[in-house]
């Protein structure tokens, strides 16, 4: 009998230049909405209001940036990380165009780049994903590199190759909003007065508030987003018996506890760089701090800040250890664009 059901690609199945279609196309409504903000304590008003929204020249309320990263990545899960020991950062995301509730979102990936790990047991794979839309433009596209169990340790590993990925996307690259105008921002409704122009490169700024993630809403998030990781489904998959934290999960929260300091950073521009720098689990208390990175003029009264927010148990503003390892509390460490106010 041939076999129906489908284990996933291992690390010995990649080519180099493969391209990857994935299954299955979503519609977003206004209940993926509804359930991202239950998810995440979010308040940033653009992702919010339909009033708020028209008032800064769209045509209504977005999708949050990271709903539709979560969207996109979900459908990428069962062709490239399914097997998955973990996924180990991003690079080279763009946000290309709003979506908008009843958009109907789909995913393709380009293999970049292999690298058999020391072990022999796993691999490093690089993938470039691309989001479209209904009427085929893209929406979305990032990088990101996820270390993949092998099926068979013996297998001959593929020809080494890492791609030279840039360390920012450039402030000319980023790509506003059609028809973003921030001429009549009201501040009291955003919920803070500071613009762009108040926070100065090199600030850092301490969130203050805290987290603790529940097993419940880890998974309901893991299902909704259609993240089929068997690191994140099944607590028989890991010796230790319990189950990842998706990273997603963790890198919403850390934004979403942000908006105590940055409420006024209203559009994710661009994805920079993240790095799931320790195992996050169930029970854990989150924690987050932002340090502004760089600024970049974009438009009449809008201007771009580089921003790296860190989540983690510990305190705030410690990240690195004398030797340059992250920290044992680190989680995530994400730098990322945004557009607000000047």
């Amino acid at each position: 009998m041939t076999a129906k059901t489908d284990p996933g690609r291992f690390f010995e199945d990649y080519r180099l230049g493969q391209t990857i279609r994935h299954a299955v196309p979503r519609t977003l409504a206004e209940g993926e909405r509804a359930l991202y903000h239950a998810l995440y304590p979010q308040r940033f008003a653009l992702n919010s209001s339909d009033a708020f929204a028209l008032d800064c020249g769209l045509d209504g309320s977005p999708m949050d940036a990271l709903a539709v990263f979560h969207t996109v990545f979900g459908k990428t899960v069962p062709d490239i990380s399914i097997n998955a020991v973990a996924n180990l950062g991003y690079a080279e995301g763009r946000f290309l165009c709003p979506v908008f509730a009843g958009d109907t979102l789909r995913s393709e990936s380009e293999v970049i780049g292999l690298k058999q790990t020391s072990s022999g047991t796993s691999g490093v794979v690089w993938v470039r994903t691309t989001g479209f839309d209904q009427n085929g433009d893209a929406v979305l596209t990032f990088v990101r590199w996820v270390m993949v169990r092998k099926r068979d340790a013996d297998a001959p590993a593929p020809e080494t190759h890492v791609p030279d990925l840039a360390t920012s996307v450039a402030p000319q690259d980023l790509i506003l909003p059609e028809g973003l105008t921030f001429a009549d921002y009201d501040f009291g409704l955003a919920g803070s007065p500071h613009r762009a122009g108040d926070y100065a490169v090199g600030e850092t700024i301490d969130h203050v508030d805290a987290v603790t993630i529940e097993e419940a809403e880890h998974m309901l998030a893991t299902r909704l987003w259609q993240n089929t990781a068997k690191v994140h489904f099944d607590a028989t998959h890991r010796d230790d018996g319990r189950r990842l934290i998706y990273g997603g999960h963790v890198i919403s929260m850390a934004r979403a506890l942000s908006f105590n300091g940055l409420a006024n950073a209203q559009v994710i521009l661009a994805i920079n760089g993240g790095a799931h720098a320790n195992p996050c689990f169930a029970g854990d208390t989150l924690r987050a701090w932002s340090e502004v990175l760089d600024r970049a003029d974009l438009a009449p009264g809008i201007a771009a800040l580089r921003l790296r927010t860190v989540a983690t148990r510990g305190h705030p503003f410690a990240l690195r250890d004398e030797a340059g390892k992250y920290l044992p509390d680190v989680l995530l460490d994400f730098d990322y664009w945004v557009a607000m106010p000047d």
